[in-house]
């Protein structure tokens, strides 16, 4: 008798071992999940980080290059000339009643879209000062379109008129 009392605490035991092993299990899979969304979040920051520099980089060294031309010709002519950039985000002829009659198209989508594409706009350098209902007409306006695997939406360097904000698993996108 004594021995099937050992045996049935010995699986008791066991029993809670595996209970313990699953919890930790589950705390590791859980930590995991948040290390692999700190992973993506870093991810995208370093993807922005790298979309501002490298232009503002490729741009400073053509400066760069540009002045030092500049300065070579200018000795020779004996005047200096420094060039100036500048941009325009707004039209400079633009009448506001045009825009009265203007209805704006509704697209509907579900909230964890909405929040997908604000979070987009705000992480955006050049859209993240609109003001809250602007954004929110962006938001509406915005519309679902599907690209196949492999096809090339945009590339940079390209000029264009329009927003993409990629919705997806990202997670599929990263080994």
């Amino acid at each position: 008798m004594g021995t099937l009392r050992d045996l049935q605490y010995a699986l008791q035991e066991k029993i809670e071992e595996l209970r313990q092993r699953d919890a930790l299990i589950d705390e590791l899979e859980l930590e995991l999940d948040q290390k692999d969304e700190l992973i993506q979040k870093l991810q995208n920051e370093l993807d922005k980080y790298r979309s501002v520099i490298r232009p503002a980089t490729q741009q400073a060294q053509q400066q760069q290059a540009q002045q030092q031309q500049q300065t070579s010709s200018a000795a020779l002519q004996g005047e200096q000339r420094t060039k100036r950039q500048a941009i325009s985000a707004e039209p400079t002829a633009f009448d506001i009643q045009d825009l009265s009659h203007v209805t704006l198209p509704f697209y509907p989508k579900s909230p964890q879209s909405k929040d997908l594409i604000k979070e987009a706009i705000l992480d955006n350098d050049f859209m993240k000062n609109l003001e809250l209902s602007q954004i929110q007409e962006i938001v509406d306006c915005m519309y679902p379109v599907e690209y196949g695997k492999d096809s090339c939406i945009i590339k940079e360097g390209d000029v264009g008129s329009l927003v993409y904000v990629m919705e997806g698993m990202l997670k599929q996108l990263i080994p």
